[in-house]
C-alpha cells in the first residue's frame, strides 16, 4: 500500500564504513575504536556500540549490557593495544547502554563517569554540561542532551569532533521518546543545538549502527521528520475529535509494520504531550474509563495514559513546525 500523502520522509543514513558487528574492532579515527556488544535486535540494530577512546589511559564509553563476554572483549582490546582502561563513561543508564559499566569499573580501578546516580548507577564523576575529561592523548566534552533520556549526555571527541551520540542521533532511523523520563520538546531542543555548534560536528559515532557523516544532514532530517509526525498526530487528532493512544496509534504510523506499534504509541504518547504543553491539545477523560481523567493517578505515569486527547479549537492556524 502506497504511504500516506503526509507521511514523514525516512530519516537519512549518511553511514561510513563498515557495518558494526558484535565482538569486532573496528578502527574509525585516530584515537578512536568502535566494539559492538553481542545483543542485536529490533531495538538496537547490530548491537551496542562500545566505543575505545585513546590511546595509553583509555576511556570507554557505553560498555553495554552486563556481559561477560563483551566486557572481556573490552579489556583484551584495551590491553592489545598496550593501554588501560582508566576511565569508564556512560551516554545514559538506559539497560542496552549501562549495566557493564558499574562492572568494568570495579574489576578496572577505572573511575565511572555519568550525568547523575539513578537505581543500579552510582557514579563516581557527576558529569554536567560541559564537564571535560583531559587526557593525555585525548579531550571529552559532555554536551547534556535530555530528551531521549532525562540524563542523556552526548561525548564530544575534541580535535576530530566526533559526537558519541548515544542514543541522542542514528542514521536512517528515529529513536523512541518514552514519557514521562522521555520528552519530545526537550529532544527536540537538543537536536538544534548539535546544528548550532561551532566549529561544526565533523561525524557522528551512535549508540547502535555505523558511524554518520555529514552530521547536520542527519539532524536537519530527523527535525524536519519529526516535525511532519507532529502534522500527522495533530491532523489525526483533529480528524478524531477525541481519541486515545491506542486508538490513535495506527493512524498516525500508518507507514510503520504494526508489530512496531507497541514501541511507536510511546512517541505518539510524547507527540501528544508536546502538543499539550505547546496548547495545541488537551487532555480529558476517557469515556469508556472516567476515572481515568488527568491528573487521577498517583505518581509519575509509566504507560500511555488511558485517558483521551483532544485537539484544542484552530490548534492548526498560526502553528509553527517543532
Amino acid at each position: 500500500m502506497p504511504l500516506p500523502p503526509s507521511a514523514p520522509a525516512p530519516v537519512p543514513d549518511t553511514g561510513l564504513g563498515p557495518v558494526p558487528v558484535p565482538g569486532r574492532v573496528d578502527d574509525l579515527a585516530p584515537g578512536l575504536r568502535r566494539l559492538t556488544a553481542p545483543n542485536p535486535g529490533v531495538m538496537t540494530g547490530p548491537g551496542t556500540n562500545t566505543y575505545l577512546v585513546g590511546t595509553g589511559d583509555v576511556a570507554v564509553v557505553d560498555p553495554g549490557p552486563h556481559d561477560e563476554v563483551h566486557l572481556a572483549a573490552v579489556e583484551s582490546a584495551v590491553e592489545h593495544a598496550g593501554g588501560r582502561i582508566r576511565w569508564v563513561l556512560v551516554t545514559h543508564t538506559h539497560p542496552d547502554h549501562a549495566p557493564g559499566a558499574t562492572a568494568l569499573a570495579r574489576r578496572s580501578g577505572a573511575a565511572l563517569i555519568g550525568h547523575a546516580a539513578v537505581a543500579d548507577f552510582a557514579p563516581d564523576v557527576c558529569a554536567g554540561d560541559g564537564w571535560r575529561l583531559e587526557a593525555p592523548s585525548f579531550s571529552l566534552e559532555a554536551l547534556y542532551t535530555p530528551g531521549h533520556a532525562s540524563d542523556h549526555l552526548c561525548w564530544l571527541l575534541e580535535g576530530s569532533r566526533v559526537l558519541l551520540s548515544g542514543d541522542h542521533v542514528m542514521g536512517g532511523v528515529t529513536v523512541v521518546i518514552a514519557p514521562p523520563d522521555g520528552d519530545m520538546a526537550a529532544y527536540l531542543a537538543s537536536l538544534r543545538r548539535l546544528l548550532a555548534m561551532t566549529p561544526p560536528i565533523e561525524a557522528i559515532a551512535p549508540g547502535h549502527g555505523r558511524l554518520l557523516g555529514t552530521p547536520a544532514t542527519v539532524v536537519t532530517g530527523i527535525l524536519a521528520h519529526r516535525a511532519a509526525r507532529e502534522a500527522v498526530v495533530l491532523g489525526a487528532l483533529e480528524a478524531s475529535g477525541t481519541a486515545s493512544v491506542d486508538e490513535l496509534v495506527g493512524r498516525v504510523y500508518r507507514d510503520v509494520d504494526a508489530a512496531l506499534f507497541p514501541v511507536a504509541r510511546l512517541s505518539l504518547w510524547a507527540h501528544l504531550e508536546k502538543l499539550v504543553a505547546d496548547g495545541r491539545a488537551h487532555e480529558v477523560a476517557s469515556p469508556q474509563a472516567p476515572g481515568s481523567a488527568p491528573g487521577s493517578a498517583s505518581g509519575p505515569r509509566e504507560a500511555p495514559p488511558s485517558y483521551c486527547y483532544r485537539a484544542t479549537p484552530s490548534a492548526s492556524a498560526g502553528s509553527s513546525a517543532p
